[in-house]
């Protein structure tokens, strides 16, 4: 009998969102190749009838949905396991911001294997009576989840506080490694391959944008910031103050999605800088190390246990200036950082690594239901 396993929870396959997405895709795809059939649920913009077709092997059930927002996100997800569960077959959840509809899976004992994500609760920017609601929602799903998948060892230890260690598993977030890149893109932008930091992050005040811009802005560096990111000053005083703080060195090219273009602004970077102070195993610091970017970071457990000991790290702007003086004026230090980059990279977060461990949980699942059938 083939094995099934139906992943809930993202906008759908192909990635083009964020984090979730391309973990479903890589993960979904892996599966693929191991003989397992995989099904996405992917939510799409409007009215009118569910849809099915199939992306690269992997079938799509797409769900259309005019409401925005949390609303549209909830709606989305009570259809998608409704639906699910009309089937027994193996769930993956990513993200628990509407654990409470989990209880349908549990209710029909179909086997839930959840991402809890890197604790969203707690970011300032969701304000107090959503910050309740998503809490709520992570107690919720570490209930009525069948397993957990924590992404760093510090979220494992979290959600140790309200779920048994033998129904958690450490599985961190991956990247492909980037060997090579063309520097048509980076040109483009008027950048010099090599003669640029750069900065992906949503600009928002636990990302430490406004440090970073100050630290760099402090002196002249004869190196360019790239900060990509959408920033609006015209609206919000927190990205008012970002750009009031840039220098003439700093360039906010926007947001950009295109996967060739940022593989290739990252491959071409002299160093990545990472100012998150919450969460988990992040996405772009995880993208940004598969490109051999030397790594100048938050000083957090989160990015400390990602990037290792050989990388750099900061607490306030000044530190983070201080580190900048230093490590510009010296090469030779920011070559080891790279091959440690890349060491670290190649040792924990490969797809092939993390896809594989959750091969392993969902292979345990489904031998339960065969054997309960």
């Amino acid at each position: 009998m083939t094995r099934t396993v139906r992943i809930l929870g993202t906008h759908g396959v192909p990635a083009a969102y964020g984090g979730f997405e391309t973990a479903a895709e890589q993960i979904g795809l892996y599966l693929v190749e191991q003989g397992w059939r995989v099904v996405v649920y992917c939510q799409a913009d409007g009215k009118g009838p569910i849809t099915y077709d199939t992306w690269r092997g992997i079938e799509r059930v797409t769900i259309p949905q005019h409401r925005e927002g949390w609303l549209g996100t909830s709606a989305f997800d009570w259809t998608s396991i409704r639906h699910a569960i009309q089937h027994d077959d193996v769930c993956l959840t990513f993200g628990y911001n509407t654990g409470v509809f989990n209880i349908l899976q549990r209710l029909k004992r179909i086997p839930n294997v959840i991402n809890m994500d890197g604790m969203e609760w707690t970011r300032r920017r969701w304000g107090i009576p959503r910050q309740a609601i998503l809490l709520a929602n992570e107690r919720f799903a570490s209930l009525f989840g069948h397993h957990l998948i924590a992404d760093h060892p510090d979220i494992e230890r979290y959600l140790a506080r309200w779920a048994r260690r033998s129904r958690i598993s450490m599985i961190t977030y991956g990247a492909h490694a980037v060997t090579e890149a063309p520097t048509g893109p980076v040109e483009a932008m008027g950048l010099t391959p090599g003669g640029y930091l750069t900065v992906i992050c949503r600009p928002i005040p636990e990302n430490s944008l406004l440090e970073i811009v100050e630290a760099f802005s402090a002196k002249p560096r004869e190196r360019t910031l790239v900060v990509l990111g959408n920033l609006d000053g015209a609206t919000d005083d927190y990205h008012r103050q970002v750009l009031a703080a840039a220098s003439d060195e700093v360039v906010f090219p926007g947001a950009i999605y295109d996967p060739e273009v940022v593989q290739a602004l990252r491959f071409h970077s002299l160093a990545y800088v990472h100012g998150h102070t919450v969460g988990g195993t992040n996405p772009s610091l995880v993208e940004a190390m598969a490109a051999g970017n030397p790594v100048i970071a938050h000083d957090n457990v989160y990015n400390r246990w990602v990037a290792g000991p050989t990388q750099r790290y900061f607490t306030t702007a000044q530190e983070l200036g201080a580190q900048l003086d230093e490590l510009l004026a010296s090469p030779d230090v920011l070559h080891q950082m790279h091959d440690a980059a890349r060491g670290r990279h190649a040792e924990e977060f490969t797809w092939e690594h993390v896809a594989g461990q959750y091969e392993a949980v969902l292979a345990r699942f489904h031998a339960g239901l065969m054997h309960r059938a």
